[in-house]
């Protein structure tokens, strides 16, 4: 049961709104270490000489973690407590952290990406639910709507700072493989360090219900409606796993671009692209919203494809910014339709769906260009990831506008 102000303990605590500030800031940490090894990739591929096929293997166990952890401990929150469970997602991204630092072979980038997955699977809902409830006792007389733009703003805008930052540091530091890890090490103990502190907003119950994992269910009655919802989330974190695997790769590869920096600075445009436009879009109605995504991402992978063929990387860089406009819109909008499908305890279950899908999106395409690339040309496989993807878009998009009129 989720209190509006849970009764004072004698261990000191934050206020509410001085909590929800800390929070945001454990979860925009958080969020930015899962997208560090971004441009580091290529510089493993460059010691070890991998083919590019294990950087796909690599990137999907984190997709993997993400996806386990979301259904057997997503959910766990609500009776364990917010704090508690935000306390050890951290702790588990700080395991994997030292994964990084003291097995940097492929093996332990495996396993460190597992980790990290685990630990953002952990967060992010909690996350999202303790940033609500923590701005409701702060500010009562507001409304959902600021703590809901800045757990969106947060979750993407850490994905898309942390390749930055990564590459800043790859760039110009003597350890590339060393140094960002140990920055982020040390925020990561500092982050819980402040959770520990923060006010918990769920009341323990003294007898839980045996355990389960997180129920998935599909409504039946709206099914196609939900697979469109679902088709346009995993048709938009394809789009983000492209970007936070094997873009780098590419631009160094076939772009003739070695730069870290660039590497880190291109997914950080695209991310950051898809930050900004669900912010500067929030006011629109939800068609003008879906029919301005699937215009965006349209043209943005119709981009990367020429891109690609004519080997610019300021038309790549270009392109991504659109799709990556996109696809912040069409994931907002996705999950708005999938939740207006359903409500009270069944949204969840439909949101826990969708999801699983999404980061199925995320891991699957790209360990299927990772197996392609080992008999095509890198062309070749990504002007056919984006005319697939394309055709996801036009067809999830055109369905749900459909239920939006």
């Amino acid at each position: 049961m989720t209190l509006t102000a849970p009764a004072r303990t004698t261990r000191f605590q934050l206020r509410h709104g001085t909590g929800f500030w800390i929070i945001a800031a454990a979860f925009f940490t958080v969020m930015a270490f899962s997208t560090l090894p971004t441009p580091l990739y290529a510089l493993y591929q460059q010691r070890d000489g991998f083919a590019a096929f294990l950087i796909t293997v690599i990137f999907a166990a984190y997709g993997v973690g993400v996806m386990a952890s979301l259904y057997f401990a997503g959910h766990v929150s609500d009776w364990l407590g917010r704090r508690r469970i935000i306390l050890i997602a951290i702790v588990v991204e700080i395991v994997a952290a030292v994964i990084f630092l003291i097995w940097p072979e492929v093996p332990g980038l495996i396993l460190a990406r597992f980790v990290n997955g685990v630990g953002v699977g952990m967060l992010t809902a909690t996350a999202t639910a303790h940033l609500s409830e923590l701005r409701a006792v702060a500010r009562p007389d507001e409304g959902p709507s600021t703590s809901g733009t800045v757990s969106s703003f947060v979750n993407i805008g850490g994905l898309a700072a942390g390749a930055l930052i990564s590459g800043v540091l790859a760039q110009f530091v003597v350890a590339p493989l060393v140094v960002p890890y140990l920055v982020f090490l040390v925020l990561l103990v500092a982050a819980a360090v402040a959770v520990a502190f923060v006010p918990e907003t769920v009341e323990r119950q003294e007898e839980r219900s045996a355990y389960r994992p997180q129920r998935v269910s599909l409504p039946a009655a709206s099914r196609s409606t939900f697979f469109a919802a679902g088709a346009g989330a995993f048709s938009a974190f394809a789009i983000f796993g492209l970007f936070t695997s094997l873009a780098p790769s590419f631009i160094a590869g076939t772009l003739h671009e070695p730069s870290r920096l660039v590497a880190g600075a291109v997914s950080f445009v695209v991310f950051g692209a898809a930050a900004v436009s669900q912010i500067v879009t929030a006011r629109l109605a939800p068609v003008r919203q879906l029919q301005l995504a699937v215009a965006l991402m349209s043209l943005g992978l119709a981009g990367i494809a020429t891109a690609v063929l004519v080997v610019s990387l300021p038309a790549f860089v270009g392109a991504g910014v659109l799709a990556g406009a996109g696809v912040g819109i069409l994931f907002r909008s996705s999950i708005g339709v999938a939740a207006s499908l359903a409500s009270g305890p069944s949204r969840g279950e439909i949101l826990a769906a969708l999801f699983l899908v999404a980061y199925a999106g995320m891991s699957v395409p790209v360990l299927l260009i990772g197996l392609a690339l080992a008999f095509l040309p890198s062309t070749t496989v990504l002007v056919g990831f984006a005319a697939i993807v394309l055709v996801m878009v036009l067809v999830s998009g055109t369905r749900m506008i459909a239920t939006r009129r």
